[in-house]
């Protein structure tokens, strides 16, 4: 038996799991969930437990190429770390120096949940050049933005209690994807008699081993959280908050026959499922971030995170609202990132990327820096995006593990190291335990971490502040020098003890919440692209759901054959495949105004007519050129400034039809 290390997944999942690492001679060999941690329970989910298959790929980037061949080709030549550190430093200069630094755009995201490799010596860099600064929205803004106006904060129910629970409504969670760690609190629940509801417009795996699935209009949720508002406050199943005038009265007008018609569940349904609710005690809600990915879904998740408020379930344990844990992770960020290092400086939505790299102006994007994620996979308005990209004028660096689909664009690409190689310290939003880990495993090749590089690049650049020097665990130290109570009593040495520590959140994180009942009217009106909405007109009459792939992780995993399998896969129901004569396997075409992309025809009864599902996380380059995001507008949530990947309407037909 190898040397046992210790280490904690990067990935962009709420679990944040403690890994027990082997090793042999500095590699990696076989990873196991840690028993002692009391969320991950000694198991991995399956995309984690066969890591090193991405870890060992034959294809992971070991050393920093530069572009010999036309952008997006994907022709570099091997170059050393001086000669790309030191044209990207000549190139940065170059672009602030004609246009200005906010002619440089940084671009990231999810790619790591740890702090340092996340949001740090990176930060700290594009500040101090006054770089463009980015709005993080592609992922979880919008529900953020509605957790906030509903309690102006983000706390949920341990999942540990979820096992205390009778009733457990998974709002658009697909837990064993996307959050499999709940699966055994919820089981035991079971075992003691609670009651499991799943609300998804996908029969996903979870929906198929609930005791009632419920499968509304994608981005309807808005609609059927008033319905079910009408009905508690109608039978005496709400408490009287105060302040709440106005919302029992938008309540009133969504009666279960009104929130029938907008979401496509039977109002004696809607009645059932509010009863079973109100009076099933402790009841609790795991809403997951689909939900907000979508044109009303900011106000979504503030109507179904006052849920709990109206029955009084944040008072008991077991009961309550789940979407996110984070906002108890309290460090101080100012310390990490410094903004004080530069002066305030543009913001660019993410998620309009396309747009910024070819319509931004005063000064235009110039240099593009990506990092922790990969936007022309993973964000819509495909077209636009990779439009951008390919401009001869635009310098790109891509920072990553592979040659992916942006860095198949870039001039300078640079091989980043993987969680198993570097310190880090976590965060979670599915649970409360904060964690660190050092390096379990030696980096491959020639590879660097985030925070080694943009340290590096301050230098080449010739930033002399001293923050650039400070090493891995200055940063912990700063980082743990917060305020906040949550943080209390948690230094880095006793980390290096315990690994993991649970922050100083109570039993019951949100007995206290007042809701705030004074924001923004909460009515419902339906998608713009969606069967009722405004932009219906018959020619694409199928809502396209885009939602999480099982075996994969946004784009993480697209190197992968069984990914790049369930990802070239169209989810149609039996009337609609026959009504355009496609069968089981067929080679389809789904089209739009906005392109087209080809999959392979899934018919079966995972979605209801008119709903056709395709998983994300394709890789364009393994697709023709394209995936489900080219047929994305890039239109903005309610709130948020997040994307609408979830209401987008198409049309299949049969390939060369």
């Amino acid at each position: 038996m190898g040397e046992i290390r210790h280490s904690v997944c990067a990935l962009d999942c709420p679990d944040c799991c403690a890994i027990v690492v082997e090793t042999e001679n500095g590699r990696a060999v076989r990873l196991k969930g840690d028993p002692a941690h009391p969320v991950t329970q000694g198991f991995l989910c399956p995309k984690v437990a066969r890591y090193l298959e991405r870890e060992y790929h034959p294809q992971r980037l070991l050393h920093p190429l530069r572009r010999t061949g036309a952008k997006g080709e994907a022709r570099f030549e091997k170059i050393s770390w001086d000669a790309a550190l030191d044209t990207i430093a000549a190139r940065l200069k170059s672009a602030a120096a004609e246009f200005g630094p906010e002619s440089v755009l940084p671009y990231s995201y999810g790619g790591t949940l740890g702090f340092l490799q996340g949001g740090s010596m990176d930060r700290r860099f594009f500040h101090r050049l006054g770089a463009s600064r980015l709005e993080r929205t592609i992922c979880a803004s919008a529900g953020g933005a509605g957790l906030m106006e509903a309690y102006g904060r983000r706390l949920g129910t341990p999942p540990e209690d979820f096992v205390h629970a009778r009733y457990i409504l998974a709002w658009g969670a697909n837990i064993l994807a996307t959050n499999v760690h709940l699966w055994p609190f919820i089981v035991e629940a079971r075992r003691r008699g609670a009651r499991f509801v799943v609300i998804d417009p996908v029969r996903t795996k979870t929906a198929a081993l609930a005791d009632w699935h419920l499968a509304p209009y994608p981005g309807s949720d808005l609609a059927l959280a008033l319905g079910l508002m009408h009905v508690l406050y109608a039978e005496g199943l709400a408490r009287r908050l105060d302040g709440d005038d106005s919302l029992r009265a938008r309540a009133a007008e969504y009666t279960p026959e009104t929130a029938a018609r907008l979401t496509g569940i039977e109002a004696h349904d809607i009645r059932r499922l509010a009863r079973e609710y109100g009076t099933m005690r402790p009841a609790v809600i795991r809403l997951n971030y689909g939900v907000q990915r979508s044109e009303r879904g900011g106000r979504a998740v503030r109507a179904i995170s006052l849920l709990p408020a109206l029955t009084g379930a944040w008072q008991e344990r077991g009961g309550g609202f789940q979407l996110t844990t984070s906002g108890a992770f309290q460090v101080n960020r100012e310390a990490l990132e410094r903004p004080d290092l530069g002066p305030p400086a543009r913001t660019v939505n993410m998620t309009l990327l396309g747009r910024a790299l070819t319509e931004l102006d005063g000064p235009p994007v110039q240099a593009l820096v990506v990092y922790n994620s990969n936007p022309a996979a993973i964000a819509p308005n495909q077209a636009a995006v990779h439009a951008g990209l390919r401009r001869e004028d635009l310098f790109t660096v891509v920072i990553d593990h592979f040659v992916n689909d942006t860095a198949r664009f870039a001039d300078i690409v640079l091989p980043a190291t993987t969680f198993l190689e570097h310190t880090d310290l976590y965060f979670a939003y599915g649970h409360y335990y904060l964690q660190l880990a050092r390096p379990a495993a030696a980096p491959p090749g020639e590879c660097k971490s985030n925070v080694e590089i943009f340290r590096s690049l301050a230098h080449r650049m010739g930033f002399d502040d001293p923050c650039f020097d400070d090493s891995e665990d200055d940063m912990i130290r700063q980082a743990l020098a917060s305020d906040s109570p949550h943080l209390e009593g948690i230094t880095l040495e006793r980390l290096e003890r315990e690994r993991f520590v649970r922050l100083n959140v109570p039993e019951l994180p949100m007995a206290d919440a007042r809701p705030n009942l004074d924001g923004a009217p909460l009515a419902y009106e339906p998608p713009v692209e969606s069967r009722l909405g405004a932009g219906f007109d018959g020619r694409f009459p199928l809502e396209l759901v885009s939602s999480k792939a099982h075996d994969g992780l946004n784009s993480s995993f697209g190197m992968l054959e069984r990914v790049q399998a369930e990802t070239a896969a169209l989810e149609m129901h039996p009337d609609d495949a026959a009504r355009r004569g496609i069968r089981d396997g067929m080679a389809v075409e789904v089209f739009n105004d906005r392109g087209s992309v080809r999959c392979t025809a899934r018919v079966g009864g995972t979605v209801r007519p008119g709903v056709v599902r395709a998983a994300s996380g394709r890789w364009p380059s393994e697709a023709g050129g394209a995936n489900v995001n080219l047929l994305i507008a890039d239109r903005l949530t309610d709130i948020g400034g997040g994307p609408t990947f979830y209401n987008c309407l198409v049309e299949v037909r049969p390939c060369g039809s």
